[in-house]
């Protein structure tokens, strides 16, 4: 929740910042950036990391860097400062959700996609939460109550996680492969800035792009080579089930962060809505998730994640579609039912195969693959919103805004069409490993 709370909270407080630091726009939003480069630069590490120091003690220690960064950052006197504390809340927050799911998949048993929502529902309810909270501190407290909100929710998790979380297995002794670390951290942080770049019509962006080509496709030699020893064991890949569930959770997060990117921009460039009006308008699709969250796991362990996750992915592609073919006086009414449809089956799509993804490895590779999967799910959005962002640039210097955004719609549910595909290929019923 706390990660989830603080990104929304920061994405709508940057004018503010760039206001009271006196910062352009090209430098404030380094706020941003900082975070998201040094995220996944440690995303890497954390499988080792969990093997190496065991995930309890990574998962208390993410928590009381990320607490120690909220507070530094609410103290910044400087612009330079301030983003400097984003790296360190970056490298924190990187960390988190592998050793979550780590954790999850260790002890839920026969009861981990059920475990997975639940556990979801608090990411969920920050991000709801995040814009308007954010926009309440603005007004009213200052905007060094952004960073000082994850106070009290740091302390009172690092207090439950002492108490609750069970104790450490065994530790592995385990090299870290620092060839490995020193090709895919800078390459996923390349590709992160190039796809931005690139999306924002940068002409550096190809340099960045061919740079993280380069360094990924190096380590994926090396990890080949290197097997039991790599960062990351790619070996998981050759798996079906591990494969379609990371190409599922890919495009689950292509779909849901494409469609973050594109909806508001219809609802404020095409149907000429307000900003507030506009968040009101979107608010069903948060709901929809909120609401498929909790029964997803429960609906997988009965039908199973083939079903539900392709289930998921068609539910979201009924809720793209009448956006593509909505005209100038399509009811707002209809469009914010099929909002909620969407969300209701983006919800639907990532617990299963997640699921299922963590019940195909045996319990010594969770480690690598909880950063394989955590990989897979946070790159899907930037590639997907890159992807929309320059089809709708091209679309509208051809066709007039509606035909424009009608025809990127149709690329999005395209997106969810290819979900589908990839979530065919799930098993049915998993047998419980652990």
């Amino acid at each position: 929740m706390m990660s989830g709370l603080d990104s929304t909270m920061v994405n709508v407080s940057l004018d503010t910042l760039g206001q009271v630091f006196g910062a352009p726009l090209g430098i404030i939003q380094w706020v941003t950036s900082a975070y998201l480069l040094s995220l996944a630069l440690a995303l890497p590490l954390s499988g080792w990391l969990m093997d190496r120091l065991g995930a309890r003690r990574i998962f208390l220690g993410c928590f009381a860097v990320f607490v120690v960064g909220s507070t530094l950052s609410a103290m910044a006197t400087t612009v330079e400062a301030l983003i400097a504390c984003r790296v360190l809340q970056g490298i924190a927050g990187g960390l988190l959700a592998p050793m979550m799911q780590m954790m999850m998949a260790r002890h839920a048993g026969k009861h981990m996609a059920r475990v997975i929502g639940i556990a979801a529902m608090p990411v969920m309810i920050g991000q709801m939460l995040g814009p308007s909270l954010g926009g309440f501190l603005l007004t009213h407290l200052g905007w060094r109550w952004i960073f000082l909100m994850n106070l009290p929710v740091g302390v009172l998790a690092i207090f439950c996680a002492w108490f609750v979380l069970p104790r450490d297995d065994v530790t592995v002794p385990r090299r870290l492969d620092l060839l490995g670390f020193l090709m895919i951290s800078p390459g996923l942080a390349l590709l992160l800035h190039g796809l931005a770049a690139l999306a924002l019509g940068d002409a550096t962006a190809p340099i960045g792009l061919l740079l993280s080509v380069i360094l990924l496709g190096g380590f994926i030699l090396h990890a080949l080579r290197a097997r039991n020893t790599a960062l990351i064991d790619l070996r998981l890949f050759t798996g079906r089930t591990f494969r379609a569930a990371a190409m599922t959770q890919f495009l689950s997060n292509a779909i849901n962060f494409g469609g973050q990117l594109l909806l508001p921009l219809y609802f404020l460039k095409v149907r000429g809505a307000s900003p507030g009006l506009t968040g009101l308008l979107l608010a069903p699709m948060a709901l929809g998730m909120f609401f498929a969250l909790p029964v997803m796991g429960r609906l997988s362990e009965r039908f199973g994640a083939r079903m539900i996750s392709g289930a998921g992915a068609g539910i979201a592609l009924l809720g793209t579609v009448p956006f593509a073919l909505a005209g100038p006086e399509t009811s707002l009414l209809v469009l914010t039912g099929a909002l909620f449809v969407r969300g209701f089956g983006v919800g639907s799509i990532t617990i299963p195969s997640a699921a299922a993804a963590y019940a195909s490895v045996p319990r010594e590779s969770l480690s690598s693959a909880t950063t394989a999967i955590n990989i897979c799910q946070r790159f899907g959005g930037p590639v997907g919103t890159t992807a929309l962002a320059l089809f709708l640039q091209h679309q509208l210097t051809a066709n007039y805004p509606l035909a424009a955004y009608a025809a990127t719609f149709w690329l999005l549910a395209a997106l969810a069409g290819a979900g589908l595909l990839a979530a065919l290929r799930l098993p049915g019923h998993l047998p419980t490993r652990y």
